[in-house]
């Protein structure tokens, strides 16, 4: 009788060596039964900071606290068993000092036992990725549209509409590569830019909003599966669930009020 293979987690080389190869599948996840179904079918999964405005009501990513993140990374993670579970630094915890990201990173991985953070910036967060890679810490990048500096962009605005702009984005990309991060996320960004910047960069792109010619795609789950009223340009929904959750609370509030529920079949005799 054969024994059973075990499950081995996706690691942050695999990630990597996926540039220009079969596209990496990404999603986010915030709590241990999505996570759990999202598992059999992602490289890697995103605890995102979008968890504020998704599941907390927030206006913006800018109020998410480290503890929060850290308490839906630990769920994620003991929901999955083959995905690389990533988790996003909140705003304020990084950008300080290469030191003071170190510091809330280590305890990111140290709690949550993640498998690498996610930052934003680009040229600016160079120093920083490169100082944490050289401590073992895997960083993901993620430059374009960054929600944690939607204030200082005036919203939540595409960029690379103006070609005078692509070098700055192309220099950013670029910078992050070289200072260690081992992908990319491209967010917001027009799709001939997103394709650019794929082909000039040794590190796989993740596009959510950006280009197919990416070497991979992120989306919020909640976004794709319809719990969005309003969801962004970008995102194709894959399934109706917002209608279907409230066509289920419906019928078991008109159960209740008509006394059909509990029937027979749910009460202890």
């Amino acid at each position: 009788m054969s024994a059973q293979k075990p499950i081995r987690r996706v690691t942050v080389p695999q990630i990597a060596a996926r540039k220009g190869g079969e596209p990496i599948v990404s999603l986010t996840s915030y709590h241990a039964h999505t996570a759990a179904i999202v598992d059999k079918y992602a490289d890697f999964i995103l605890v995102g900071d979008s968890l504020g405005m998704v599941m907390h009501g927030m206006e913006s990513t800018v109020g998410v606290p480290l503890d929060l993140m850290i308490m839906h990374g630990k769920a994620v993670v003991r929901g999955t068993k083959r995905a690389l579970v990533v988790v996003d630094m909140p705003f304020g915890t990084y950008e300080e000092s290469p030191a003071m990201a170190f510091r809330n990173a280590a305890r990111i991985m140290k709690e949550t036992q993640c498998g690498a953070v996610k930052l934003e910036g680009g040229k600016r967060m160079a120093e920083t990725i490169r100082f944490l890679t050289e401590r073992g810490i895997p960083v993901m990048a993620h430059t374009g549209l960054t929600p944690q500096s939607s204030n200082v962009m005036g919203g939540f605005k595409t960029q690379g509409r103006d070609e005078d702009s692509w070098p700055l984005h192309e220099e950013d990309a670029i910078a992050v590569a070289e200072a260690g991060a081992f992908a990319i996320v491209l967010e917001g960004m027009v799709e001939p830019l997103a394709a650019r910047i794929t082909k000039q960069i040794p590190i796989p792109t993740i596009g959510i909003g950006a280009s197919a010619e990416c070497d991979g795609q992120i989306l919020v789950l909640e976004d794709m599966l319809g719990l969005n009223p309003k969801p962004p340009k970008f995102v194709k929904v894959f399934g109706d669930l917002g209608n279907q959750i409230e066509n289920a609370v419906k019928s078991y509030a008109d159960e209740v009020k008509d006394r059909s529920f509990p029937s027979d079949a749910q009460v202890y005799r």
